[in-house]
């Protein structure tokens, strides 16, 4: 049995899940992890009482759930053509979030899907993806309705936001790792206002020197960095915008967005910021959410 610390994958049937699992499979044969496709049969209410299902409605369930590994192992083969990838499957019996959050112990990554108009809408994150992205101990991708179909067509750079805080110190590791695996470059963008640009501001503000400021601090995040992954080109984006507005402009031409968990405040084990949370409404493109602070450790 591999000792070797997989990404793990949900499985839901759904075209979604399944371009997640293959997204999954292409990250896995990046790094030669082993990938572990997850899928659950869970119905609430329905075990130690009586809900009037037919004898049959088990038996069936268990075999959809089944034919859905298949299926997904299936995908995530064809997804990297010519690599061996080592894949095992997990049928459970238990919550879906709290199958992926307890794998997420010994994950290198979670991955799930979701659709614009089911797991994440514009207002409210669905209760899986919204348990797994908050509680997991492992960066979690989320995949939503992915223009190729091939994962191998997506192209771009890998793009990472810079607060200048330490909580966006475990993000930008994992954003230059992923873009030394892709060997494409890494764009690290601040956007450091959090203000309206059309508000009202003091006349006798230095611009020049606010923008000197805000691009030494992401050069100072930067640091140590770039000497560890020499061959990863970085452009630098210094802009006075909301990080919002500008993380998802600089996403519609990338393969991937990594940003922190949490920025300048918040309850680290309740809540996203309100930037993941409002990029996980709007990119198209996988992202990747690095925790600052596991779940466990919150105090």
């Amino acid at each position: 049995m591999t000792t070797r610390r997989p990404i793990v994958a949900g499985v839901d049937g759904s075209e979604s899940s399944l371009q997640a699992v293959s997204w999954a499979a292409h990250e896995a044969a990046l790094r030669n992890a082993p990938l572990t496709l997850v899928t659950t049969m869970f119905v609430p209410g329905a075990y130690g009482m009586p809900v009037g299902v037919p004898a049959s409605f088990f038996e069936e369930e268990e075999l959809e759930c089944k034919a859905r590994l298949v299926r997904a192992e299936e995908v995530a083969t064809r997804a990297v053509p010519g690599h061996t990838l080592e894949i095992d499957t997990a049928f459970c019996m238990g919550a879906p979030s709290g199958e992926l959050v307890e794998r997420s112990k010994s994950a290198l990554m979670v991955v799930v899907g979701a659709n614009r108009h089911g797991i994440i809408d514009r207002t409210v994150l669905g209760s899986v993806s919204a348990a797994v992205v908050t509680h997991a101990h492992a960066p979690v991708a989320v995949v939503r309705d992915l223009p190729h179909t091939e994962i191998n067509d997506v192209a771009g750079p890998v793009v990472v936001g810079v607060d200048g805080s330490a909580n966006s110190e475990p993000a930008i590791s994992a954003a230059f790792e992923e873009a030394a695996l892709r060997q494409v470059e890494l764009v690290a963008v601040h956007a450091w206002s959090d203000v309206e640009l059309h508000a009202p501001f003091p006349s006798d503000v230095d611009w020049t020197q606010v923008e000197s400021r805000e691009g030494a601090i992401l050069s100072e995040s930067l640091a140590g960095r770039a000497e560890d992954f020499p061959d990863v080109q970085v452009r630098p984006v210094v802009v006075m915008d909301q990080p919002v507005r500008n993380l998802r402009e600089q996403a519609e031409r990338a393969q991937l967005l990594v940003v922190g968990s949490r920025g300048r405040g918040g309850f680290a084990s309740l809540l996203l910021g309100s930037t993941s949370r409002a990029l996980l409404h709007t990119v198209t493109c996988p992202l990747l959410i690095v925790r600052s602070v596991l779940p466990s450790a919150a105090t």
